[in-house]
């Protein structure tokens, strides 16, 4: 897993931020997920299929996040698990990797079920039994959000449907479809349904792609005053960027410590362009020092002209007309 696989999953590890995150998808930024009412979920998940040999095959995924949430409201209670998959890249396959995921959940839900009901006898029919499933039986709702982490845009299919060839397009009421649910920092317009330290993360991914706009946003929100640190070192892992934060209190303002970060590039690159220019300069004067050398010595033993100049050419791989101008320069100081 790469570092900003791994700062993601961090990061939204958080029950805040990861309510915060489906309460802006799902209910416009109500706090209707409380972060109390969500308990982790094994990500791990093994299904088994026979193959074409009718030898059983077991396919195992591993999810980002999975959590249970209660989700409660004034007219009902329910329960539901909520996925999130990290994309620090665009990734065109998205639809059929989430589809994999949330069948591989329903197929563990079906067996947990089996398991019970064979141990206690509980089946009233042979269908039942074959099936593992009661009639009355119900499974809990999954659903997937990918979150991409990244500043530009994301151009790659949304649905099931787009990754199937228009050829096929008589077909596709065949096909079910699926489609994913997606946060995308570019698209979002409005932050202010985000309640966490993730509206920060995420705005300024979007501004990213200019010096000037990540000014703005830090300027313009007053949360980057008191920006918690582990967001600043997201931010630093999706942007690229170095924001230096304060050791102690565990909270940095970002407004200074991004003047801080743009002076200190300033006067890295004045430094860096003296040196450079330093030892641009020294190499110059050493290799018009061996031209001037090598002519001087080559005139006081009577070396001819065209002698001299093959030598500048050949040793120092000037061109011709190079070689002739440096030749007539020194040359004249044996005058």
């Amino acid at each position: 897993m790469g570092a900003k696989d791994t700062k993601a999953k961090e990061f939204l590890s958080n029950n805040e931020r990861f309510a915060d995150l489906f309460n802006f998808y799902l209910f416009d930024g109500n706090p209707t997920i409380q972060p109390s009412d969500l308990s982790e979920q094994d990500t791990t998940k093994v299904l088994s299929i026979l193959g074409a040999d009718r030898k059983e095959i077991q396919k195992q995924k591993w999810r980002d996040l999975l959590k249970r949430a209660i989700i409660k409201t004034t007219d009902y209670c329910i329960f539901v698990l909520l996925g999130v998959e990290n994309q620090s890249e665009v990734h065109y396959a998205m639809p059929v990797r989430n589809m994999i995921y949330d069948a591989m959940e329903y197929s563990t839900q079906i067996n947990q079920a089996a398991r019970i009901h064979r141990k206690q006898k509980e089946y009233t029919s042979g269908a039942e039994f074959l099936s593992g499933f009661k009639k009355d039986d119900k499974l809990t709702p999954v659903i997937t959000l990918t979150v991409y982490w990244g500043a530009d845009k994301w151009d790659a299919p949304r649905t099931l449907h787009e990754m199937i060839s228009s050829e096929y397009a008589s077909m596709l009421k065949y096909v079910d479809d699926y489609h994913l649910h997606l946060i995308i920092p570019e698209e979002i317009s409005d932050f202010s349904g985000f309640r966490t330290s993730l509206r920060e993360v995420l705005e300024f991914i979007k501004a990213s792609n200019s010096e000037e706009m990540m000014e703005q946003v830090i300027h313009n929100n007053p949360n980057f005053r008191q920006l918690e640190n582990d967001a600043i070192s997201a931010i630093n892992v999706f942007t690229g960027i170095d924001i230096q934060v304060n050791q102690e209190g565990g909270r940095t303002d970002m407004c200074k410590a991004w003047e801080d970060h743009r002076e200190s590039g300033i006067e890295l690159g004045r430094t860096e362009g003296i040196e450079l220019g330093r030892t641009e300069g020294i190499e110059l004067g050493r290799t018009e020092g061996g031209i001037e050398a090598l002519i001087l010595d080559n005139l006081e033993e009577g070396k001819p002209e065209e002698v001299i100049i093959g030598k500048l050419v050949k040793r120092f791989g000037l061109e011709m007309d190079t070689a002739k101008a440096y030749f007539d320069k020194y040359s004249k100081q044996t005058v």
